[in-house]
C-alpha cells in the first residue's frame, strides 16, 4: 500500500487538502495529514480548523511515497517558508518519488528549481512562481513525477490523478464513477 502525506499550514485551502484526503483514502492509500505550525490544530484559509494526524517532525519521510501540497493562502506562503518540508521536497525530486501540489502551492515546487523544463499548472496569478516551467492551463498536469493542479474546481481530477499513477486506473475510474465524476479523465 502507498503511503502520502498531505501538509498542512496554517491558512491552506480546506476544499483541496480534504478533497485529496477523502479520494485518496477511497483508493485504499494510507494517507497521513501532517501539521506545519507545531499544533495537530490546523486553520485553513476560510478559518475550518482541521485536526491533523501527525506533526511534521513526527514523520518518517523515508517510509512515504508521495508528498502533496494544498494550496490557500497564506497556507502556500507557510509551506514555501518550512525549511524542513523544502529539504524532503528537494530528496523526494533527486529520488524521483511523487510530488504534487495544487492551486498557489506550486510556488513550492518553483521556488526549489524543480520545474525547471518541466510542464506545470497553478492558480491564475501565481505563474510567475513557477521558476522555468512550461506553464499551462489544463486542470491536472503531470511530468514524470511532479503533478500540479489549478484549484479547487480541479481538486477531484487532482486527486483521480494521483489514485491512477499510486493505485492504477480502473481504482481511478471506479472512484469517479461512484463519486458522480462525469469525464474526469
Amino acid at each position: 500500500m502507498k503511503k502520502v502525506t498531505v501538509h498542512l499550514a496554517e491558512g491552506f485551502e480546506e476544499i483541496e487538502a480534504i478533497t485529496i484526503i477523502d479520494v485518496l483514502r477511497r483508493a485504499g492509500i494510507e494517507l497521513t495529514t501532517v501539521a506545519m505550525s507545531g499544533n495537530k490544530r490546523v486553520t485553513g484559509a476560510h478559518h475550518v480548523p482541521v485536526e491533523a494526524d501527525k506533526l511534521f517532525e513526527e514523520v518518517d519521510f523515508s517510509q512515504i511515497d508521495m508528498i502533496i501540497l494544498p494550496g490557500g493562502m497564506p497556507g502556500a506562503k507557510n509551506l514555501d517558508a518550512h525549511e524542513g518540508l523544502k529539504k524532503q521536497i528537494l530528496a523526494f525530486h533527486n529520488q524521483k518519488k511523487p510530488l504534487g501540489a495544487i492551486c498557489a502551492a506550486p510556488l513550492v515546487f518553483g521556488h526549489l528549481n524543480i520545474l525547471e523544463n518541466k510542464s506545470a499548472v497553478c492558480y491564475p496569478g501565481f505563474e510567475k512562481e513557477l521558476s522555468d516551467a512550461r506553464v499551462l492551463y489544463d486542470p491536472v498536469m503531470t511530468d514524470e513525477h511532479i503533478f500540479t493542479g489549478r484549484g479547487v474546481g480541479a481538486a477531484l481530477k487532482f486527486a483521480l490523478t494521483i489514485t491512477e499513477e499510486l493505485v492504477s486506473k480502473e481504482k481511478a475510474d471506479h472512484l469517479a464513477k461512484a463519486m458522480l465524476v462525469e469525464g474526469w479523465n
